[in-house]
């Protein structure tokens, strides 16, 4: 699998301006977690800039990706895809929700949470869609942004409806590259903003180096990923390694 996803720092190179640090998280067929890399890229998070650092990570050795999770960034599957054809492109669910609520005024964000998940917990597609419609119905007038928002990601959310509950797990309740972010963004708070790119990039570096220093939360994270092993063996039938 590959989480993939873009933070913003502010870097004072004349004027303080925003710059995105492009974030990249593998997981292997032995459940370890390997942050591939951070780059520094130019104006707001493109696709094409992402299709560069794809194209590098695959020279680098990453041969086949399963499954790639990302944002609703226009163009991306069409990257991820050009440079692995059968990667199955899925949208980030924390992502959507948290979008979401960008949308909705706050005193509402409990019953639009409530609301969202017969859909996103939903069985088969078939479902997802019954209960988007009962969603819509109810939020479609007051925040029509909303209904718009999951109608242009559904084809990047629906894969996720096919998966095994175990693959699901991995995907959306053991999000790694929501929390890696969570982490990255209050380091880059506390300083505010930085001279230049490089001192923004040794910040998150150094912010990775402390994540895990006992190797502990690695142990625990290869015990979990038994079941999902066995589940992405069957639904990727031919291209997991056995050994």
């Amino acid at each position: 699998m590959l989480f993939i996803d873009a933070i913003v720092v502010k870097v004072r190179d004349g004027q303080v301006r925003n710059k995105p640090i492009y974030v990249a998280i593998g997981v292997t067929v032995n459940g370890e977690r390997d942050i591939l890399g951070l780059w520094a890229g130019d104006g707001n998070e493109g696709a094409k800039f992402w299709l560069q650092i794809l194209t590098e990570l695959k020279n680098r050795g990453v041969a086949d990706v399963c499954i790639a999770v990302c944002d609703g960034l226009k163009g991306l599957p069409d990257a991820i895809n050009t440079v692995w054809e059968l990667t199955t492109v899925q949208a980030c669910i924390i992502h959507l929700i948290r979008n979401t609520f960008r949308y909705a005024s706050r005193k509402y964000w409990d019953q639009i949470a409530r609301d969202l998940r017969p859909v996103y917990t939903a069985a088969t597609e078939a479902e997802a869609r019954a209960r988007f419609s009962e969603f819509a119905d109810k939020w479609g007038r007051p925040y029509p942004a909303i209904t718009k928002l999951w109608q242009n990601a559904w084809s990047e959310f629906v894969p996720f409806l096919d998966y095994d509950v175990e693959i699901r797990k991995i995907i959306c309740s053991t999000n790694a590259i929501e929390s890696l972010n969570a982490r990255y963004r209050r380091a880059v708070r506390v300083r505010g903003h930085f001279p230049n790119e490089q001192a923004a990039l040794k910040c998150l570096y150094l912010t990775t180096r402390s994540l895990d220093p006992t190797g502990k939360g690695k142990a625990r994270w290869a015990t979990r990923w038994k079941p999902a092993l066995n589940a992405f063996a069957v639904t990727f039938e031919g291209r997991i390694p056995t050994r």
